[in-house]
Order: structure tokens, then C-alpha cells, then sequence
């Protein structure tokens, strides 16, 4: 019963999430002005003739005029969509979108899905093929076996440009790329080993293919599908699973594997189990790639063999096979030179790219996202992870000369280096940092006190928080109220997590104690006993009092009160940092070129220059903390003293002697906020800044709390595809954050996600 409302909980999320606001998940932005009727003079008529005129005399500008050149089509006419089979083209529409997200958050490409109610063959290839002068390149997708083929096969053959079934050559590279790093861990010789393929569809083929490509030999490969070993004595053979009938006289699966040192799974969850894993060679590779259950489970598998290389297609294991991987990097790469095709020399340097780059030292943003102090290369990492952001600028660039090197590519890239620091530049983080952030959360887990629990915001987000293994909720609220609100919305917490009624009597004895060592830190500050015992009643006291015991690690409060209600009870109880004089709070947006953090937003109304610099200090350690290098700009109404008073003095001031202390740090003011951000502006008339040349500013230091709350919430609102979290306290001894009236249940796991993190870091350092 339990296991059926969770279900339906997921799948109400996953409905809601589809649904909410404007109902999909991709648009159409415009990429130019359009504000004036000028603008929309030259972007229709009249204006619009012209580059027409210029395309109608040379095709290839196109290019140059238009969206053709990052604009792909994800097309499919659903008879294959996941796990789900032939649902049809309409009720695969949501994949195809969720392909053009993937698209673009990682790679910057645009995406119209295309879905085509037909299964005839000559009909999606007429129709794919009249559609070409609209884009840059075709991404098939969900389409079955073997008709896919045969509509790669002569869509490639038909269309000038880039073509490439996912399904069939994405799985395939990832793989690859992994097998080879496998095999240099375990000294094995990809023309010697013996592979076992369990599935005969289009992926299983594809890969097989591509691992020939690389060296295995045929007459070393054993093939399954439904109906069991794909041998040539076999009447029921169409022409692809032909090409890898075996000779051998196969029974079983158990009779393939015996000394074969590779197993590919990509048909079902649970088709093998450990006995079949023993009769391997010695340091077997096992691919389990069936989504979401694996042919084999991890744990059996390491269990049976610990010599084992496993990979999964799962997120939460070692070596994860994953498409995102692969395809908007290939075609980032194919585009960016016009190639024809995606040819075997392209996915073969994808392969290659991808491969080495799992050897490279792993930044820092990897290792914080896992939760590692030093991944690297050997049998748990043969694979890049999907949060690597060197993937952009190290399989597009391979790619893309590999299609130079084949003769493919219509527009030579001539500068590499200048290609890939582009590369580089053309994504901020926002699709990472929150990534990061979680998958690093969900590495050590970390108890989380949310107070005002009897609030369905604050439920829904520990429900989230709980099944995402992000923390372990601890609610503090109206028992009898909490207990309604997850009954009424069928969310399964109650037996799972903590509850406490920090007014019933069975935490009398704990509100005692808490009292009494309130009392002791309060005692000369005006409290008495009697009112420090009775402080306890109020959850944000117990709460903060559990942090400060280490009956929790970290608090979120505040959705229902005021903020500096909300934070007084952290002050009093858990203090400042024994470094610290001032606390401060700090707002993060996520932008699409980055986060940019907000200091003071909530705390200081007049800040002194000293208080300034202790604000910028905690800012900057908070932000190194997620493996950013911190850029500040202390913002005014004065450039470098171009305009006086008090506040640009002060600003200046600080300045001064934050580079007088810190050397190192990137730091520069007073400037304007328009400043800050154009880049010509800052060259021409500022050379001498340090904000002049590298990257834009990402922390923003304001004159007073008006400033900065005002610019804060103004920006937030204003601001387009911007998510905002906050507003992080700094400075206090232990970790407390504190949410804003109104909090969405997104920014409350936002929250809480940062808050088990600021956990995680505060262990570390002691």
C-alpha cells in the first residue's frame, strides 16, 4: 500500500511538473530586439528582404542569417519511447521535448521536436527530408528496430546534413569509451576478449558494431535476443542480427558467459544473476545497461565477483552510461563546422575523447559534486560524470576535427584554441551548480531540522528532500497537524523521519535540558530560568538548540515569520563564529551564464567600511565553498570616485583594504551596476580595474541593505528562466538558513540542499 501511494505521488509530480505555468518544458525566445517598430522593421518587412535576397544568391548563408545553424530536429514517430514501447508519436512528445531540454542546457543548441504519425518508412523519410532546409542537423529518436535502420541508413544518405539516431549511436559511444578504459584497467586486449550481448535491438547492435570498429573481432562476440543465442543455423535472422550469428553452439547465457570477459546488457531488469557472473574470466567488465533495472544489480554483482568493472545506466553507482554524454556534444561539434554527416570517424573521435578524458586529473567542481576528495582513473571511474563541464570543450572540438580530417566539414574551424575557449564561455553554470550541490548532499546525509512543519510547503519539500536522499528530514510542528496534512496528501513520512511537538509533554524532559543550557548562555543577558524553559516551547528555540547539541546539523526556518524573528533565536542560541563580529545574508541567482551572489541582502542596514569588508569576507569563503572563484564588485553610483558621499567613500574605502589584506582577491569599486557587467565599458575607460579583463562580476556588494534587498528582489522578479535560493545566513557558528515568507516548496529544497551541504563543509573544517 505504501509502495502504490509512493508511485502515485511520483507520478502526480511528474504530471505537475509537466504541466505547471506554460504546459511543456521547451520555447521559442526571440534572440533579437524587438521592442521598437524599427526592430520589428528589419525583422519582417521590409527589412526581412534582404537576407533573403542574400540566401537566395548563396544558399550556405543560411548560416549566416538565420537559426539553421544551431537548430536541430529531434524527430520520432513514438514506436519505441523508452521503456514504454509504441505509445505513439503524440504521447512521445514529452521525450522529444525533454531531448531538446537536454540539448540545450548542455550544449547551447536549439530544438523544434517533430513527431510524425506514421510507421511507413518511405513516408518519415519523405517527410524528414523536405523538412531540411530548416535546420542544422536531425537527431532521430524512438523509432523501433529495424526500421530504424533502414531510416538512418537512407536519411544519411539523402540529407546534407548531420544525421544520427540516438538510440542506436549515443549508448554506443558511451560504451565504448568505457570498454576501452576498462580494458587498459584490467590489461586486456580489446582484439582478444570474448563479449556476450544480451538484446538485439537497435542499441545492442550499434554498440556491438562500434566495439568491432575498435578492434574486437566477430567470431569473439555472442549475441541474445528474445528468442534466445543468435546463431547461424537460425531461420528467423533479419540482415542486422545476421551479421552477428555465431557458429558456436550456444545453449544458454550461462554456456556464452563461461570465460568471456565482457557482458553487455541492454534488454531487461533482473535477466542474470550472480551464478552467471562466476563462470566470467578473471576481472570480468559487466555493462547492465537495462533502464531503470539493471540486468544485474550492482551489489550483486560485486558481491559474486569483486573483480568485477560494473557499469550501470543508473545515476547512483560508479560508471554510469549515459547518453547526455555523447549527443549534444557531437553535435555541438558537427554543427559548429556545417558537417554534411556524422560520419564513423566523428563517433569514433567522441569514443577516443571521451576516453581520455576520464584519465585527466578531475576538477574540483566533480569531486564536491560526488562528495570525493580525488576521483580518478581505475575500475569505478572508466567514464566521465555528466557534471564534468569539460565535456563541451573536449568531445565538440574532437569531433569537429574529425570532420575536417574526413572531408565533411563545410566551415573549418581555423583557430581551436579560440574555438574552445568559446566553447567554454557558451554555458554558465546554472545547470550545474544546484546539480552539484545535490549530488554532493545525497553523498553524506545530513539530519536537517525544518521548523514550522505543520506548513503543506514545508511537508511537501521534506517529502522531496526525503526521497531524493538529498537529507533526513526532522519535522518540528503541530504533531496532530503534520499527521493531517500527510494523510490528506498521501505523503509517507510519518513512520519514516522524525516528529516532534515541541508543546507536548513528551518532550518535557528535552525542553528541560534545552532550557537549562539556554539559560547559561543567557543568564547575564537578561533571562531568567523559568523564561528560558518556557523558550523552548517555541520550535525555532528547539530547533536551534538541536543544532547547537548535535541532536541535528543544520536548521531551516522562517516561512511563516518575520526574518529577523526568525533569526534571532540562532543568534541568542548558536552564536556567531568565534572569527566573526557580524553575520550576513547572501541571495544567490542562478543566471544562464552563472550564479550571481547577493551581499548584504537581509541583515546590515548601515554597513561601516570594516563591516563591509567582514561581509565580503564571508561572502567570498561561502562562495569558494561551492568551487567558484569568487569576482566582486562593490556597486554604487560612483565609477573610481567619478561622484561623492558617503556611501561611494565607504564602498572605495573598503575596496582598499580588502586588497591591502587579501592580495589575491578579485576585488574592485565603487562602479556602477551597468559598469559591472559591460565588458567595453570597464576596457575603454577602467583598464586598470581587476574587473576589466576575465569574466563578469559574480558577487555583488551593496552600500546598505536597502540597496541591496531592493536590487535583489527587483532582478529576481524581472529577470527571465532566472531560480533564485535564499537567503543564506553567513557568519553563524553552526548551520542556520532562513527562508522568506512565501517560500516555494522549490526554494525551500533548494534551501535545504545547500543547508545539508553548509553541514557537510562545517564538519570537514573541524
Amino acid at each position: 500500500m505504501a509502495k502504490q501511494k509512493l508511485q502515485d505521488r511520483k507520478k502526480q509530480d511528474a504530471l505537475d511538473y509537466h504541466s505547471k505555468g506554460r504546459p511543456g518544458k521547451i520555447e521559442v525566445i526571440p534572440s533579437k530586439e524587438y521592442k521598437t517598430q524599427r526592430d520589428l522593421s528589419l525583422a519582417y518587412s521590409p527589412g526581412v528582404a534582404e537576407p533573403c535576397k542574400e540566401i537566395a544568391k548563396t544558399p550556405d548563408d543560411a548560416y549566416k542569417y538565420t537559426a539553421k545553424g544551431n537548430l536541430v530536429a529531434v524527430i520520432s514517430n513514438g514506436t519505441a519511447v523508452l521503456g514504454l514501447g509504441d505509445i505513439g508519436a503524440l504521447a512521445g512528445k514529452p521525450v522529444m521535448e525533454g531531448k531538446g531540454l537536454l540539448f540545450k542546457i548542455f550544449a547551447d543548441i536549439d530544438v523544434f521536436d517533430i513527431e510524425l504519425d506514421t510507421k511507413n518508412v518511405d513516408e518519415f523519410v519523405r517527410t524528414v527530408k523536405i523538412l531540411e532546409p530548416t535546420f542544422g542537423g536531425v537527431n532521430l529518436e524512438d523509432i523501433k528496430a529495424p526500421e530504424c535502420f533502414e531510416i538512418e541508413t537512407r536519411l544519411k544518405k539523402e540529407l546534407n546534413i548531420p544525421v544520427m539516431h540516438d538510440d542506436q549511436h549515443g549508448t554506443a559511444i558511451i560504451s565504448s569509451a568505457g570498454l576501452l578504459n576498462a580494458l587498459e584497467v584490467v590489461g586486456k586486449k580489446i582484439n582478444e576478449v570474448k563479449i556476450v550481448v544480451l538484446g538485439a535491438g537497435a542499441s545492442a547492435i550499434s554498440c556491438t558494431k562500434l566495439y568491432v570498429a575498435l578492434g574486437a573481432k566477430k567470431e569473439n562476440i555472442v549475441m541474445f535476443d528474445s528468442k534466445g543465442a543468435i546463431t547461424a543455423d537460425r531461420k528467423d535472422l533479419d540482415q542486422y542480427k545476421k551479421q552477428f550469428a555465431t557458429s558456436r553452439k550456444i545453449k544458454s547465457i550461462e554456456d556464452a558467459l563461461k570465460n568471456a570477459d565482457m557482458m553487455l546488457g541492454l534488454s531487461k531488469g533482473n535477466t542474470i544473476t550472480g551464478k552467471h557472473l562466476k563462470v566470467m574470466a578473471k576481472n570480468p567488465i559487466v555493462f547492465a545497461l537495462a533502464n531503470p533495472d539493471p540486468e544485474i544489480t550492482y551489489e550483486e554483482a560485486l558481491k559474486a565477483r569483486p573483480d568485477v568493472i560494473m557499469a550501470t545506466g543508473r545515476s547512483d553507482y560508479n560508471n554510469q552510461v549515459n547518453n547526455v554524454l555523447g549527443f549534444p556534444y557531437i553535435f555541438r561539434g558537427a554543427l559548429d563546422v556545417r558537417a554534411t554527416e556524422i560520419n564513423e570517424a566523428m563517433k569514433l573521435a567522441a569514443v577516443k575523447a571521451l576516453a581520455e578524458l576520464a584519465k585527466q586529473p578531475v576538477p574540483d567542481i566533480v569531486n564536491v559534486a560526488y562528495n570525493e576528495k580525488n576521483i580518478s582513473f581505475g575500475k569505478n571511474y572508466i567514464i566521465p560524470k555528466p557534471v564534468d563541464p569539460r565535456l563541451l570543450s573536449t568531445v565538440a572540438p574532437a569531433v569537429a576535427r574529425a570532420a575536417m580530417k574526413s572531408g565533411v566539414a563545410k566551415n573549418p574551424i581555423k583557430d581551436f584554441a579560440a574555438y574552445e575557449a568559446q566553447l567554454s564561455a557558451r554555458l554558465g553554470q546554472n545547470d550545474q551548480l544546484m546539480r552539484m550541490i545535490a549530488n554532493k548532499a545525497k553523498r553524506n546525509k545530513q539530519r536537517i531540522v525544518m521548523a514550522d512543519a505543520d506548513n503543506f510547503k514545508i511537508l511537501r519539500a521534506a517529502q522531496i528532500v526525503f526521497d531524493e536522499g538529498i537529507a533526513t528530514p526532522i519535522l518540528l510542528g503541530n504533531k496532530q497537524k503534520i499527521h493531517s496534512i500527510l494523510k490528506e496528501n498521501s505523503f509517507q513520512l510519518s513512520k519514516q523521519i522524525e516528529i516532534i511537538d515541541t508543546l507536548e509533554n513528551a518532550t518535557e524532559k528535552k525542553r528541560q535540558l534545552f532550557g537549562d543550557l539556554f539559560f547559561e548562555k543567557r543568564k547575564r543577558k537578561g533571562i531568567n530560568l523559568y523564561e528560558a524553559r518556557k523558550a523552548m516551547k517555541d520550535r525555532t528555540n528547539y530547533g536551534a538548540m538541536m543544532v547547537e547539541t548535535g541532536d541535528a546539523d543544520a536548521m531551516i526556518t522562517g516561512i511563516t515569520r518575520r526574518y529577523s524573528d526568525a533569526i534571532k533565536p540562532a543568534l541568542q542560541i548558536i552564536g556567531t563564529h568565534p572569527k566573526v563580529k557580524k553575520i550576513a545574508g547572501m541571495y544567490i541567482l542562478i543566471t544562464k551564464k552563472g550564479p550571481i551572489f547577493f551581499a548584504d541582502t537581509t541583515v546590515n542596514s548601515n554597513p561601516s567600511v570594516d563591516d563591509l569588508v567582514e561581509i565580503t569576507e564571508l561572502t567570498s569563503a561561502a562562495v569558494r565553498a561551492f568551487n567558484i572563484t569568487p569576482r566582486i564588485a562593490f556597486l554604487s553610483y560612483s565609477n573610481f570616485g567619478s561622484a561623492k558621499g558617503d556611501d561611494a567613500e565607504k564602498m572605495s574605502k573598503a575596496v582598499a583594504l580588502l586588497k591591502e589584506k587579501h592580495p589575491e582577491m578579485i576585488v574592485d569599486g565603487e562602479m556602477q551596476g551597468n559598469v559591472a557587467f559591460d565588458k567595453e565599458i570597464m576596457q575603454d575607460n577602467y583598464p586598470f580595474s581587476d574587473l576589466a579583463t576575465g569574466g563578469a562580476p559574480n558577487v555583488l556588494i551593496f552600500p546598505n541593505l536597502a540597496a541591496g534587498n531592493i536590487a535583489y528582489n527587483l532582478v529576481s522578479k524581472l529577470g527571465q528562466s532566472m531560480e533564485s535560493i535564499g537567503p543564506l545566513v553567513l557568519g553563524l557558528n553552526k548551520p542556520v538558513h532562513v527562508l522568506h515568507l512565501g517560500s516555494s516548496v522549490r526554494e525551500i529544497v533548494n534551501m535545504v540542499t545547500i543547508a545539508a551541504v553548509d553541514a557537510q563543509h562545517r564538519k570537514r573544517e573541524k
